[in-house]
């Protein structure tokens, strides 16, 4: 993947740091979603900026690529913000007027238990109150105790997948099992640490369903490799395909890891982004609990975050982390891990308590807040199936419909006049087919090679994410150039 490029005063040969004496595992790693063709994205932007009498064939560049939902328009949930702001700012606590009272409330119980308020380090783990509302939360969900002391707030669910990756991994026969397709941060990583990714296939003809025989038969190549697989990544629901799991299915991947003594890392960041009532979200670690005492001693980790769902702070920073099973001794060195970087953002912390705990029915901002939850889930609902009906509509396009997060995923049969000028031009088919769409019709989308795809296919993922009064136009956009390069590549 290229890198961006930037001027160089000094000849390679007096730096110290060149590409080839960097380490070579951040080199090797790759993450798509910010890669070459959002670097491409953002210079039109910038041209388009710059110039109103611009060359270019479209006049915004929407971008598509990454679930970052307030970039595209979506307002934050007002409780929320509210009780950010008289955390960050304590003075408005004496204005009885500028803010409900339950957000008044809210604020007072945070800062009584932030010692130094927001501009101060917290314990390494997280707020002990918040961390107290976290286990409420997953008690009240699952209907099984969950413990304070196994819970770490983190800058978003990203750093503590990648705490547990390097807690895991231990040189480069270490393996971590990942769903094909996958999010980038978990194969980017596991070649920052310099481990082994052991990819197992989803099967896009089953609505990409994860299925026990494609997990024993990657397992068992790993094995003939001579590598030692040590835990399961699943994403649930999942990125980029949409899909939910059952919960059947979900006991014969606990049965699967327990058989072959593997962690299980349960992604789980997307668990309100759920648009059908016939396929619920259901935890990991409900199901788990459900499973007997033949698992009393399983090995679980579950993330979440302030970022998906219909919250949208992806910059806020703000997740956890649930650890189940795990020897007390290992959690003593995730513990370690989290002191190294001192503490979590502490107003991430705070959006984390609110969305764990938010308004309960007779508060003031509880109308509010279920108006606002409740529209952004229908829209979203309505704008996958707004760009799945279009994406099945066109030529050689297939879209398994998005039960779940933030994505489509569909399949492109690209014309083999395509593929060869893709190769002549030394690129991937289908990033071929996204840069082209992107300079043709200014919408940025990721092609599927980099989330990984099975042999032969090509996709790309996109976000149903730009505005509703938006995303007809963009999905005309996309209709229209697919036609003509279709249409050009025949």
């Amino acid at each position: 993947m290229a890198a961006p490029q930037f001027s160089r005063q000094l000849s390679s040969s007096s730096h110290v740091l060149t590409p080839d004496t960097i380490n070579h595992q951040v080199k090797q790693a790759e993450y798509a979603v910010r890669g070459e063709i959002v670097l491409r994205a953002m210079q039109h932007q910038t041209a388009l900026k710059a110039n109103k009498n611009h060359s270019l064939p479209f006049d915004e560049v929407i971008m598509c690529n990454i679930g970052n939902p307030q970039i595209l328009g979506q307002k934050p949930l007002t409780f929320f913000r509210q009780v950010a702001a008289l955390c960050e700012y304590p003075a408005l606590l004496d204005h009885d007027k500028l803010m409900p009272e339950d957000a008044r409330a809210r604020a007072r119980q945070l800062l009584a238990a932030t010692v130094g308020g927001t501009g101060a380090y917290s314990a390494s783990s997280g707020i002990p109150l918040i961390l107290e509302d976290v286990a409420k939360f997953i008690t009240d969900r699952d209907g099984h105790k969950s413990d304070p002391a196994d819970i770490f707030l983190t800058d978003g669910a990203s750093v503590a997948v990648q705490r547990m990756l390097r807690l895991v991994i231990r040189d480069h026969n270490d393996g971590i099992l990942i769903p094909i397709p996958q999010y980038p941060l978990y194969s980017a990583t596991i070649d920052m640490y310099g481990g082994a990714k052991v990819g197992y296939l989803l099967n896009e003809e089953a609505g990409w369903g994860l299925e026990i025989k494609e997990l024993e038969r990657s397992l068992q190549e790993a094995q003939k490799k001579g590598i030692t697989t040590r835990a399961l990544v699943v994403i649930n629901p999942g990125n980029p395909t949409g899909s939910i799991l059952q919960r059947k299915n979900m006991e014969e991947v606990i049965e699967f890891c327990h058989k072959n003594r593997l962690i299980l890392m349960a992604d789980e960041v997307y668990q309100d982004n759920i648009y059908y009532q016939d396929q619920p979200f259901i935890s990991f670690k409900k199901v788990l609990r459900e499973m007997g005492d033949k698992y009393s001693n399983f090995e679980l980790a579950s993330f979440h975050s302030v970022s998906k769902g219909f919250f949208g702070e992806c910059g806020k920073r703000g997740g956890y982390m649930e650890l189940v099973g795990m020897h007390p001794e290992v959690k003593s060195e995730v513990y370690k891990l989290a002191s190294v970087s001192l503490c979590p953002n502490v107003i991430g912390q705070i959006i984390v308590d609110v969305m764990v705990n938010p308004p309960k029915q007779g508060d003031a901002s509880y109308e509010q807040y279920i108006s606002e939850r409740d529209e952004i889930i229908a829209s979203l609902k309505r704008r996958a199936a707004l760009i799945t009906d279009a994406f099945n509509k066109m030529e050689g396009v297939s879209c398994v419909p998005a039960a779940g997060a933030m994505y489509a995923f569909p399949k492109i049969t690209l014309p083999q006049k395509a593929v060869d000028a893709a190769r002549a031009a030394k690129r991937e088919p289908d990033f071929f087919y996204c840069l082209a769409l992107l300079d043709n019709a200014g919408v940025c989308v990721v092609p599927g090679s980099g989330f990984g795809q099975k042999e032969g296919t090509y996709h790309f993922r996109t976000t149903f994410l730009p505005p509703e009064n938006k995303i007809q136009s963009v999905v005309d956009r996309m209709a229209v150039f697919h036609a003509k390069f279709m249409d050009q590549y025949r």
